[in-house]
């Protein structure tokens, strides 16, 4: 496994859409593989493939709850519920830019896993916003793109204090 450059804000691999994946084979497995050792080291909960700079429809997520690493390959979100949620996003390719978004409480998606195996996944909270986050950078969009106020990172530490 191998720690990868994560694309930011500006590099135009992140605004492209990604090609679907068709093959299930070692060069994915070494993919989603460094992916996940990537996201961890930069204390993320999710990575997505052209954020590594593949052009691949594959996200990794672990957000710290009982499902552990999850791994999508062609993920399509299938359910979106009314209910949403106002939450605060930021992203491993906007170091430092924290903003509200407004996100469905619930999802369900569909994809395979890294054999090539479908299938489905019923989340809520944190995971579904992970989810949406990550399917949306294989479509070249960011959270920025979406973000309806901006958090102030100093204000926001000050305030903790």
């Amino acid at each position: 496994m191998a720690i990868r450059n994560i694309a930011k804000n500006g590099d135009a691999v992140l605004r492209k859409n990604c090609r679907i994946v068709e093959k299930f084979d070692e060069k994915l497995h070494i993919l989603l593989d460094d992916m996940a050792e990537t996201m961890h080291k930069a204390d993320g909960v999710g990575l997505a493939a052209p954020q590594v700079s593949c052009l691949r429809r594959a996200v990794v997520i672990d957000v710290g709850d009982e499902h552990g690493l999850i791994e999508l390959i062609n993920p399509v979100i299938t359910y979106r519920s009314e209910e949403t949620q106002y939450v605060q996003e930021g992203c491993l390719s906007c170091p430092n830019l924290w903003g509200m978004t407004t996100r469905p409480m619930k999802i369900e998606v569909e994809a395979y896993d890294r054999n090539g195996k479908e299938f489905s996944l019923a989340a809520e909270g944190l995971l579904a916003q992970a989810i949406c986050h990550e399917t949306e950078h294989l479509d070249g969009k960011l959270f920025i793109d979406i973000v309806e106020e901006w958090v102030d990172p100093q204000q926001q530490a000050e305030e903790k204090r």
